[in-house]
């Protein structure tokens, strides 16, 4: 009785073992994740998909488009540049500062043709005192945060994927395999619906060697009517109708369009970050609208 007491008793301490660390530990890191407010505009990240591109994340699903691309970008890591950006009125103060981090930066040449990057340093922690030191000559600094990787220098994405950007996803589809392109920020390389309608179609013709197969079976091949649909291809060569007919895509084909050019993981994150263009300037005015 007493070893089928152990037994029991370490049967149980594995399992909950396990469903504290399969089950319980994602939930506590995981379960409270909302959206944030990011990028030089603020604005909230991630938002929930239109009702079109939502359903296109289902045709995707249904098509099996995670089984050849993922939607998951990695890095190796950051790249920290400070940039001078305003010597101060004080060239000498600010030249002995300069000069303190680096000996080369002691010249009056390093304050011509602002801005310029003066130092790289590992992180955000390495480059806060330097920026104080500037700053306490009277002259200006920022730093430029960059990540580096094979799947950044791809264009695939301006940083990592992480958790958060799959917020409004279910179910969640990061990939596992790159037959074709990380598809993360698809919608800012490619953000014409009409080129991805076109794609689908014939993808060859729009990337010359692509492996991917066509999916002509959601378009619609007619007669043309009265006058051609608004919405019918724009095809040439061996991939255009014959005279007379029309390739039109059908809901679902716009939908997978749709939601393509939503897949847009591009904001700055606490966990993620990098340096996002400055928001352009709001112009006021209180002349009368035109």
């Amino acid at each position: 009785m007493k070893s089928s007491a152990l037994v029991f008793l370490a049967a149980f301490i594995a399992l909950s073992a396990s469903w504290g660390g399969f089950v319980l530990a994602p939930q506590l890191q995981l379960g409270r994740t909302a959206q944030v407010k990011t990028g030089p505009a603020q604005d909230n990240y991630p938002v929930a998909r239109p009702g079109l591109a939502a359903q296109g994340a289902e045709v995707y699903r249904s098509l099996g488009c995670v089984y050849c691309h993922s939607q998951s970008v990695g890095q190796e890591g950051v790249k920290c540049e400070i940039i001078l950006i305003d010597a101060g009125t004080n060239a000498t103060a600010t030249l002995a500062a300069l000069g303190k981090l680096n000996r080369e930066l002691d010249k009056p040449q390093t304050l011509a043709l602002l801005p310029k990057v003066i130092l790289q340093v590992a992180d955000m922690n390495a480059a806060d005192p330097i920026l104080k030191a500037i700053g306490a000559a009277g002259a200006k600094a920022q730093v430029l945060v960059n990540a580096v990787g094979p799947d950044i220098s791809r264009g695939w994405g301006r940083r990592r994927t992480v958790a958060q950007d799959y917020l409004y996803d279910l179910p969640v589809q990061p990939g596992s395999r790159r037959v074709g392109p990380d598809l993360a920020n698809l919608g800012l390389r490619m953000p014409d619906v009409n080129w991805q309608l076109r794609h689908l179609y014939a993808p060859a013709a729009t990337v010359p060697g692509s492996t991917m197969p066509p999916y002509r079976f959601l378009f619609e091949f007619r007669k043309i009517g009265r006058q051609p649909s608004a919405s019918a291809l724009q095809l040439s060569g061996k991939d255009a109708p014959p005279a007379g007919y029309e390739i039109v895509p059908t809901e679902a084909a716009r939908a997978l369009a749709t939601y393509l050019v939503s897949l847009r993981a591009n904001a700055p994150l606490f966990e993620s970050p990098f340096t996002a263009p400055a928001a352009p300037p709001v112009v006021t005015t209180n002349s009368p609208a035109k």
